[in-house]
């Protein structure tokens, strides 16, 4: 079937679709929502059996979808209607009903938005968790499971059905967009549960409006600070770039704020946007974006690092950590990342709101190179990494310098760094990736620049396993694998066969020599005469929106 997907941006629901789409072998072809004129033009080159919309702002054309069925992905469930569907769920449902069920409905796009007849609706159980997390996971398998289910009725000639506003399984409702009163917070009433409510349900977009320490800000990434308490809206302590504030009834963790008082107005650490507030704050325990455990013979190291972005600093801390794990008595390491992101490689906001990004840039690679380096070099444990949630860019390829990488089915790859300003890339790809997957594949992974799913990078060798239908399952299996290598009493003769591996590749040429290439490369993209790297970075984390559509991704303009 050929399918033309529309939307606003490729975001993560656009992109599980696209592969998923791919590996069933539709013929895609993808088209920003830039305007009306452009969305007509892609329909008239490509000429779509029909168009799907996982992620739209606007409605799309009358003349379009009456020349040809256009499918829309509404994050609600049956009967909802709005923009903000999601927001309205988290901010409100745990609240009255521990029950809450929530869901994914596919309608046929008509004059009204959020009210054309209903392909599929799909059903899922709310989790108290961030938007942006329930948007990764809950909402794209609905989404999934709705899209595949309506293109096997499509191409059987079958109808969506008009909606029945007295079916039983109408849970929604039409709804206004949220407002930032709708979740404004008042320190001086809201318990912690309500604080958390209200900053989950605009994590990641828009956050909560707010004044913290006499700054206007939006709050993002918010945990409960157990233990801690004080007078409600002050600020009482930090820990690891976040800082902790006191509600009515305990305390709360904020990991980043957005400024709106400065000429960088960019998602951050708080501490980096508080600067001396935040220092003048005493340190404590609790943040937890790093964290370590074992049994039966494992270590697992934990780092769920908000939005799989990472650091200089986050980095380092993580290479301490790893190696405070080869100096324990286990014989297995497991690299767990997050339950939304195992890594996305270096932390493009942290690099943009720097004196001077360049050098940042430089210091961040340089950390993550070092951690890379001391997974490739571990000769007396077996490493695992184990990715429940996406990966994308340096992310991939430090998951590639371990022994073994397992993913959660539904597991999405961006294996490349192109669309970044061509940025060349470092942490080892130019030998973990052809060691993996051979030359030629990986010379086309790097230049495809398309996101890949679990199903192909197994095919290809980037990945060594694949399972699990959530991150519960995922995980569970993860361990049960694991405690059975650390037990194989064939772990010596495998780690004999990893350390002769190694050194017979590095007698051939060593990492030091791939490293420097590599960064040979990145300096230029860094400090060279092309600014590419840098315009890429700076649309990216203020989220200009494209102009155009990427001929890799407009198939039809190619």
């Amino acid at each position: 079937m050929r399918i033309l997907i529309l939307c606003h941006a490729f975001n993560s629901l656009a992109q599980r679709l696209y592969v998923e789409l791919a590996e069933r072998g539709h013929a895609l072809s993808l088209e920003f929502d830039v305007n009306d004129a452009v969305t007509r033009e892609a329909v008239g080159l490509f000429g779509p059996d029909l168009v799907l919309a996982p992620f739209l702002k606007r409605a799309i054309p009358e003349d379009v979808w009456r020349r040809v069925p256009c499918l829309v992905v509404h994050p609600g469930p049956l009967g909802d209607r709005g923009p903000s569907a999601l927001d309205w769920a988290v901010l409100e449902g745990a609240t009255s009903n521990q029950d809450w069920r929530w869901g994914v409905t596919l309608l046929q796009a008509n004059g009204e938005m959020d009210a054309g007849d209903v392909w599929r609706s799909v059903p899922f159980a709310m989790r108290e968790a961030p938007k942006a997390s329930l948007y990764r996971h809950e909402v794209t398998e609905a989404a999934v499971a709705a899209v595949l289910d309506a293109l096997e009725r499509f191409a059987a000639g079958g109808r969506p059905t008009p909606f029945d506003p007295i079916d039983q399984a109408a849970l929604g409702r039409p709804r206004p967009a949220m407002r930032q009163a709708d979740r404004a917070i008042d320190w001086s009433r809201d318990t912690t549960a309500a604080v958390l409510r209200k900053i989950r349900s605009g994590d990641g977009m828009p956050g909560v409006r707010d004044r913290i320490a006499g700054r206007e800000v939006s709050l993002f990434d918010a945990h409960p600070a157990h233990g801690l308490r004080g007078e409600p809206g002050a600020l009482v302590a930090r820990c690891e770039g976040a800082v902790c504030r006191a509600t009515v009834d305990g305390a709360v963790w904020i990991g980043h704020l957005k400024p709106w008082d400065s000429e960088i107005s960019l998602k951050l650490p708080a501490e980096l946007v508080l600067g001396e507030e935040a220092a003048r704050l005493p340190e404590a325990q609790g943040h937890r974006d790093l964290w370590y455990e074992e049994a039966d013979g494992v270590g697992w190291l934990h780092f769920p690092f908000y939005n799989g972005a990472m650091s200089a600093r986050q980095c380092e801390r993580l290479l301490a950590a790893y190696q405070a794990a080869c100096r324990r008595d286990v014989r297995v390491i497991v690299l767990a990342g997050g339950d939304d992101f195992w890594s996305n490689g270096i932390h493009l906001n942290v690099i943009e709101a720097a004196g001077s990004p360049a050098d940042e840039s430089w210091r961040t690679i340089n950390a993550i190179d070092d951690l890379a380096r001391a997974i490739l070099t571990t000769g007396d444990r077996l490493t695992v990494a184990a990715l429940a949630g996406n990966a994308g860019a340096g992310g991939v390829f430090l998951a590639l310098a371990a022994d073994r990488v397992w993913t959660r089915d539904g597991v999405v790859l961006n294996p490349h760094y192109k669309g970044m300003g061509n940025l060349y890339g470092s942490e080892y790809w130019t030998y973990v990736l052809p060691r993996r997957a051979g030359d030629e594949h990986a010379r086309a992974v790097t230049q495809a620049r398309l996101p890949m799913g679990t199903a192909e990078a197994h095919r290809l060798g980037l990945v060594d396993d694949r399972f699990g239908c959530g991150v519960a399952d995922f995980r569970a299996e993860v361990r049960d694998r694991a405690r059975a290598l650390a037990a194989d009493p064939a772990l010596p003769l495998l780690l004999d066969d990893k350390r002769r591996r190694r050194d017979a590749d590095e007698a051939v040429k060593p990492l030091a020599a791939y490293r420097a290439e590599e960064l040979e490369r990145m300096r230029l993209n860094f400090y060279g005469f092309d600014p590419s790297y840098h315009v890429a970075r700076y649309n990216f984390v203020f989220k200009v929106p494209k102009s155009r559509t990427p001929l890799y991704l407009a198939r039809h303009r190619g």
